[in-house]
């Protein structure tokens, strides 16, 4: 038996998912230029982050017109689970580039390069009013969806990395100090590792299919036991498809050989405890007398 509950996303207009990408691939390919002709390896990192934000967005927005499809009989679940894939390319993404920062970034403090500041000044200026306007039209979404929140997370994030730019542009510029542009550089890389590891992981934590951390798994079953006439719950598997969809599988020993009637009654109530841990979808498989392995967590 299944217990389906439809959750209500805000989604993103095309238009302004569109004028989003626009602002940042200028900014980006603004800030690559800029970067070379000031020598400022911060200036570019913040260009790498930004055109990650870039293929975030449309990585983000195939995800969720894909997710949008309806099954079918080869594709029973959809294409659901591509906003967690989305996810995690992005929180990958973020990472990756933040171990060739740290990098570059060491390499600049201990051999450090004259910097034109003015040029980094006015990019990472334009950069925070960019991401900023960008983090105002992501944000309702973010809060709805997984995929939408990782690029949220990829715009928020260099927004600050930006204000961290531009310090280190002031600080060239009136103390001559260009040993900052590689710290500047290590501290968006450190950040973008700080900021994109939960994400990582709880994405990952989706794909292979791992039980929600929040739920009690021996509290869930010791719940559904206390049920009249249930005597064990075992083969148990309880899964997230998606970060707002929930599945639980197991089978159940009944004390008696009951009706149909009787076995709908009990589903319901099932159902009701499930749906307190938050669990959007059960499936469960009656059993009287049947002397399998009564493990509550089943090892082929």
């Amino acid at each position: 038996m299944s217990k389906n509950h439809h959750h209500s996303h805000k989604t993103l207009k095309g238009k302004d998912l569109s004028i989003v990408i626009f602002l940042n691939l200028a900014i980006s390919i603004a800030q690559v230029i800029g970067g070379l002709l000031s020598g400022s390896m911060a200036l570019i990192s913040d260009a790498l982050h930004n055109f990650s934000d870039v293929l975030s967005l449309i990585i983000s927005w195939f995800a969720r017109h894909l997710s949008a499809r309806e099954n079918t009989e080869k594709l029973t679940f959809g294409y659901k689970r591509t906003e967690i894939m989305a996810a995690f390319i992005n929180a990958s993404t973020l990472i990756g580039i933040a171990l060739y920062l740290t990098y570059e970034a060491i390499f600049r403090i201990l051999v450090p390069h004259p910097v034109k500041s003015d040029i980094v000044i006015w990019l990472a200026v334009a950069s925070i009013v960019i991401n900023g306007l960008s983090v105002l039209i992501l944000q309702a979404g973010s809060k709805s969806s997984m995929n939408i929140k990782s690029t949220y997370l990829h715009l928020f994030t260099d927004m600050l990395t930006s204000v961290a730019v531009l310090i280190g542009g002031l600080t060239i510029k009136y103390w001559g100090f260009y040993r900052v542009d590689g710290i500047i550089t290590l501290f968006i890389a450190v950040f973008l590792i700080y900021s994109s590891w939960n994400l990582l992981n709880e994405s990952l934590n989706i794909i292979l299919m791992f039980a929600p951390k929040d739920i009690d798994v021996k509290k869930l079953a010791s719940d559904i036991e206390e049920i009249k006439e249930v005597k064990n719950i075992h083969h148990l598997h309880l899964w997230r498809l998606t970060d707002s969809e929930t599945h639980l599988e197991a089978h159940i020993d009944f004390l008696e050989n009951i009706q149909l009637s009787n076995f709908e009654q009990k589903l319901k109530a099932i159902a009701s405890i499930a749906k307190a841990y938050g669990i959007s979808h059960i499936t469960i498989q009656p059993e009287f007398e049947n002397y399998d392995d009564k493990s509550l967590i089943h090892n082929v």
